[in-house]
């Protein structure tokens, strides 16, 4: 039987549905943000093929955290990547996302794990040229897709089964099944629970990345970021070298650790002393200095 599809509005900002067009939102008061797109008027849900288990049947297999092989990342994640886990990645352009996530998967890709790294922004040859940049290893176990379509990045995954999937970013994927554009908040939501969906049946550790709004917010769905594990902002300032990354999500560890780079030539290095960073700004012998200490996680500044 063919589903009907009749058009409803909803807001881009929390998914509030309305029937009639709205200039403002009721449930988050934001002005313009209801977009119209089309819906299914019968549910599509189907009968799981997975029965109820009793606790003490549930099979397990305990599974060690494995490195990103870089140590200041690895902080900010709990001591590491866990397979079947979901990390976005979120910060505003230009700020280095794309730099830093080639960098970790060709740093996965060294320890003889399988890595698809999907980009829908830049084409292969413009990922060529910042491997190239960055001086990463032709001969790793790192592949790259150059695709926008959910369908076609699932069925990459399927037939390449690797350990970690990147996607870069999740604003382009679009679903061919849903009618709306790409970043709006059916697509951004449908894409993000697919792909949470099969990093927990194949146990491969997913990173999404997702652009920042304005106000310094996710773009998309509030919901995007209860969908995955973690939550991850990348920071910093254009005049300035230095990032900051810092985990506002995390059910593998805490949110109290931060990890300090430095943006240079050939990608972004680690910075593993933040405190002498700070304190060579300062002149030595200099009468009135005072340094104060705090502390950032498990460690102080």
């Amino acid at each position: 039987m063919k589903l009907k599809k009749q058009a409803v509005f909803i807001c881009q900002n929390c998914g509030y549905q309305s029937k009639g067009f709205l200039g403002r939102c009721p449930e988050c008061q934001s002005w313009d943000s209801m977009i119209e797109e089309l819906k299914e008027q019968e549910s599509k849900l189907t009968a799981s093929s997975k029965p109820a288990q009793l606790l003490c049947d549930i099979g397990f297999e305990r599974k060690d955290r494995f490195s990103t092989g870089n140590g200041e990342f690895d902080t900010v994640l709990g001591g590491g990547l866990v397979a079947g886990s979901v990390v976005l990645l979120g910060g505003r352009p230009g700020i280095g996302k794309s730099t830093i996530m080639l960098q970790v998967a060709c740093n996965i890709a060294r320890t003889k794990k399988k890595v698809l790294y999907v980009s829908g922004e830049e084409s292969l040859a413009q990922i060529k040229m910042r491997a190239t940049r960055l001086r990463i290893d032709e001969k790793e176990e790192l592949y790259f897709l150059s695709e926008t379509n959910l369908t076609s990045i699932i069925n990459q995954v399927e037939s390449l089964n690797p350990e970690c999937l990147v996607l870069d970013s999740i604003q382009v994927v679009y679903h061919p099944d849903l009618s709306s554009s790409a970043g709006t908040i059916s697509q951004v939501k449908e894409s993000a629970q697919a792909l949470t969906r099969i990093a927990k049946d194949r146990g491969i550790a997913v990173f999404l990345i997702g652009h920042v709004t304005k106000e310094g917010s996710l773009a998309g769905p509030m919901v995007l970021e209860h969908i995955v594990d973690t939550v991850l902002y990348f920071e910093g300032e254009s005049f300035l070298s230095h990032r900051i990354l810092r985990a506002i999500k995390n059910r593998f560890g805490s949110t109290n650790e931060i990890g300090l780079f430095e943006m240079a030539e050939n990608g972004l290095l680690e910075v593993k002393n933040p405190s002498s960073l700070f304190m060579l700004e300062e002149e030595e012998n200099a009468a009135g200095n005072i340094v104060v200490s705090t502390m950032e996680g498990t460690r102080p500044i």
